[in-house]
């Protein structure tokens, strides 16, 4: 109160006597408004930083709707190559078994056999009771081309050879029927592109029992009249044996196939009235089916 009243007795006499130049009050009034001076450029930096808060939020923005842009560009773009990149791993099986039968020819011969050559001709006849097991029925023959000696067919190098040169008596049947059941199993299918076609094929196998009829063969076993009433007693036989296979069935259309499988056979044979002889026969066969009715 005191500093007031004594500005305000000292104004006049200071206007009065012209103690302070105009300039002085001009300076007087600059210097009087400080905080004038100090918050006009504070008020330009809030207002800059208002513009550029502002800025930096419409750039973030855009940025984002640039962002936004680009990823559903990519995202059709992923969706255009992922769509030419399709593989179809699962497809849908062109051929089908079960329901169906299967029949048809098959050939073969025995493959170990030292001392005879069997050719086999056979049928065989399936039923798939699903895709994977089957009913089997087989029948095959085999002719016997000759009567023995030197010009037979059906005997070997090895068999002429031991007659004729060494005089020695082989035990010799030949095979010459079987018939057999079993089941059949196929865990294994596939398919194979050949050119522009698709070619289905499965891997099975077979188990199961049979009936073989062997004849024995008089002049390799060297009969005489004293060894005729015991060679007649066996002469002719059907032996109960076991049957394992296994093979290939390739598909062409749905109604043709190919087989090819080998058969292993055990049995135990009677030959010349007394003598007991295990026997193996491995055949490889085969042949054309053909599968009806139609696919459904």
């Amino acid at each position: 109160m005191m500093l007031l009243a004594y500005s305000l007795a000292a104004l006049p006499n200071a206007f009065a006597a012209d103690a302070v130049p105009s300039e002085a009050v001009a300076v007087h009034f600059l210097a009087a408004d400080p905080l004038a001076q100090d918050s006009a450029p504070a008020v330009a930096d809030d207002e800059d930083g208002d513009d550029s808060d502002e800025s930096s939020v419409k750039a973030e923005n855009d940025a984002v709707r640039s962002g936004k842009s680009d990823a559903e560009t990519s995202s059709k773009a992923s969706d255009r190559k992922s769509k030419k990149r399709t593989i179809k791993i699962i497809q849908k099986k062109n051929f089908m078994k079960i329901g169906r039968y299967e029949a048809g020819p098959q050939i073969g011969f025995v493959t170990n056999d030292p001392f005879l050559n069997r050719y086999i001709l056979g049928v065989t006849f399936d039923y798939h009771i699903t895709e994977i097991f089957a009913a089997e029925i087989q029948a095959h023959y085999s002719p016997i081309l000759g009567t023995g000696g030197e010009n037979d067919p059906d005997w070997k190098a090895l068999t002429k050879q031991i007659l004729s040169e060494n005089s020695v008596s082989p035990d010799i049947s030949k095979l010459d029927a079987m018939g057999s059941v079993a089941l059949a199993f196929s865990p294994i299918y596939g398919k194979a592109a050949v050119g522009r076609k698709v070619i289905a094929f499965d891997i099975f196998g077979t188990f199961g029992i049979g009936a073989i009829h062997t004849a024995d063969d008089e002049k390799a076993l060297q009969i005489t009249d004293k060894d005729r009433p015991d060679y007649e007693s066996t002469a002719q036989e059907w032996h109960p044996t076991t049957v394992i296979s296994g093979g290939a069935r390739v598909a062409f259309s749905e109604s043709v196939a190919a087989r090819l499988e080998g058969k292993a056979t055990s049995y135990i044979e009677t030959i010349n009235g007394g003598t007991l002889e295990m026997k193996n026969n491995f055949i490889l066969q085969g042949g054309v089916t053909f599968f009806f009715p139609s696919m459904k």
